[in-house]
């Protein structure tokens, strides 16, 4: 059977096709290599491109027609670099400053399982936020992961920051296990579609695939977006079937 170009399959990485910051296993692999056969397949993720690409093998420009980093702001197309967007030209250097300095006297005062480096990752369209630091261990993620459902602590930090700065127009969001992304109002992952609903590329369906689908997760807004169809999964292998029952069955 042709391949449907009228149907764009949209993912996001992190507990929807990989383990949380792993490496896609092979079987899921070939498996969406199967999926490209059928419908167009794109890539929406709140990291930045060089770490979604690792985790796609190094195969993300090869699989995936669209690789949206950053949720939408740094925008690869068909193997190439296409359009980008900064968050520091969007807000300005001193309102930027006085929020990371703000967040950083906020850490600085937690007590948690453990604290390593890069607290704040300055990423092209957002700040990525992390108590515990994205230098720490598997071990020490998993660990921190379970301490923050029991402590609450990235929503007892997101509560601080919306009372420090209730009109800075920036929308926070928790991903993952052990950070939280801060963005502009609207650049959140429902930004790709400015770049994947356009007349060139005429789709008339989009599905979107997401684990974190619930409000005041990463995959929400767009998971609700009524121009996209949602589907909640668990784990790859949840995407794994349900990509089965709608393509394969």
């Amino acid at each position: 059977m042709a391949k449907d170009l009228s149907k764009l399959f949209l993912f996001d990485v992190d507990g929807t096709l990989t383990a949380s910051r792993k490496v896609i296993e092979p079987a899921m692999e070939e498996f969406m290599k199967k999926v490209g056969e059928k419908v167009t397949i794109a890539l929406v993720g709140g990291s930045d491109f060089v770490k979604i690409n690792e985790q796609m093998n190094g195969h993300a420009l090869d699989m995936y027609e669209h690789v949206l980093s950053e949720n939408g702001l740094v925008y690869h197309k068909q193997g190439q670099l296409h359009s980008t967007k900064s968050i520091q030209e969007h807000i300005g250097d001193e309102p930027l400053q006085t929020f990371i300095n703000f967040a950083l006297k906020y850490m600085s005062e937690l007590t948690i399982p453990c604290k390593r480096g890069t607290f704040i990752e300055f990423r092209k369209g957002m700040l990525n936020i992390c108590p515990v630091g994205r230098n720490c261990s598997q071990a020490e993620r998993d660990a921190f992961g379970e301490y923050d459902k029991v402590h609450h602590v990235r929503e007892k930090f997101i509560a601080a920051l919306k009372k420090q700065f209730p009109d800075n127009g920036l929308i926070y969001s928790i991903g993952g296990q052990i950070s939280f992304d801060v963005f502009p109002e609207g650049w959140d992952k429902r930004y790709c579609l400015n770049h994947l609903l356009t007349e060139e590329h005429n789709f008339t369906e989009v599905h979107f695939f997401g684990d974190k689908t619930f409000p005041g997760g990463n995959d929400y807004e767009i998971f609700e977006d009524p121009r996209t169809i949602g589907h909640t999964v668990t784990s790859p292998d949840d995407t794994m079937r349900q990509l089965k029952e709608l393509l394969f069955s």
